[in-house]
């Protein structure tokens, strides 16, 4: 078994990788039987609990709010696995792992959702139910505040769903928006004009300029559109590809960050900006 002790919180594992520039706030107790693996540029918050058989984290991992509980009742399963991809986001929510939770890359899981893989209470010899199954969300997918998700579903990739929401079963339309109790297909996000999509980034850059000299700055940075590309000061961001090339300062990191509030979400090496919004 190996240990890591940072910041006053401890990892717990048979074999334990750390990506470069991790973060772990107080209070995070991590204890996995197997392989606990986290990526690059990746953070837990304060107050994380997580139990479990093996954790698999991607790069760019955000956990932002305290209260993090991953395992809980089943979590010495030894399918209790918990897979993350690429540039996912937590918030303070329970993620249940009597089966594998597999989530791919660009997955926000908005404050107090609850994964469950697993209900029962009552002899299943008397009628009553149980059962058990794993959790798979794709890519892209954003699940809403306060929503559920029950045990052996499956949720598309580029899936909305809506706040309060119960999801089970099969969600096998990409790029759509579900929502309810339980969650039903709504509509499918409809691309957008060129026209568009060019009107919306000015109105970005714009809502970007308010807060910049609200923030005490004296001066507006030189910010140009020629989409899909957005160059600011010698910056240059493509919205469609998510590349970037060129010159990062404190200006270019608060612009990038402003992005992802409109879920354009630029990761590069360097952390999070200080603009507030």
């Amino acid at each position: 078994m190996t240990e890591v002790f940072l910041n006053g919180s401890y990892i717990m594992a048979d074999k334990i990788e750390i990506g470069k520039d991790f973060q772990i706030g107080k209070n995070v107790k991590i204890d996995v039987r197997g392989m606990f693996k986290i990526g690059d540029y990746s953070r837990f918050g304060d107050d994380v609990r997580i139990n479990a058989q093996q954790v698999l984290i991607g790069n760019h991992f955000f956990h932002y709010e305290p209260g993090l509980n991953i395992g809980g009742g089943g979590s010495q399963s030894l399918e209790a696995e918990l897979v993350v991809g690429d540039r996912c986001v937590f918030h303070n929510n329970k993620i249940n792992l009597a089966r594998p939770v597999i989530m791919g890359d660009d997955v926000g899981l908005s404050p107090d959702v609850d994964i469950i893989t697993h209900g029962f209470w009552n002899s299943i010899l008397e009628g009553y139910p149980c059962e058990y199954g794993k959790v798979v969300i794709n890519n892209g997918v954003i699940i809403g505040q306060r929503s559920f998700i029950l045990m052996n579903t499956s949720i598309a990739e580029n899936v909305v769903i809506g706040a309060n929401s119960t999801v089970k079963g099969f969600l096998d339309k990409d790029k759509s928006i579900y929502a309810g109790n339980p969650a039903k297909f709504i509509r499918e996000i409809e691309e957008l004009s060129l026209k568009e999509k060019k009107k919306i980034l000015v109105n970005i850059i714009k809502d970007f300029n308010e807060k910049f000299i609200e923030t005490g700055y004296q001066f507006l940075p030189n910010i140009s559109v020629d989409y899909p590309k957005i160059i600011i000061l010698d910056f240059i961001i493509n919205v469609e590809t998510k590349e970037y090339e060129g010159i990062e300062d404190e200006i270019t990191d608060n612009f990038r960050d402003h992005l992802r509030r409109y879920g354009i979400r630029i990761y590069t090496e360097r952390p999070f900006g200080n603009l507030t919004v």
